[in-house]
């Protein structure tokens, strides 16, 4: 699996409303055109209420 660039997944998530969930996440960077490598990092993450995106910065590196 290739690294995710943190600014790259910010990017993705442009217009989340914290807080949020996996599950929105991941329709949020599928909608902003989220490559395949980005989504398959966002459905590792733990499944649980995200309060901002640095919440969400911190479970991606804890993935890859």
């Amino acid at each position: 699996m290739a690294k995710l660039n943190p600014i790259q997944l910010q990017k993705h998530l442009k217009g989340v409303d914290y807080p949020a969930n996996k599950e929105e996440l991941i329709k949020r960077a599928q909608q902003n055109g989220a490559d395949d490598n980005a989504i398959s990092v966002l459905q590792q993450i733990p499944d649980q209420e995200y309060q901002a995106p640095t919440d969400v910065s911190e479970a991606v590196g804890d993935i890859v």
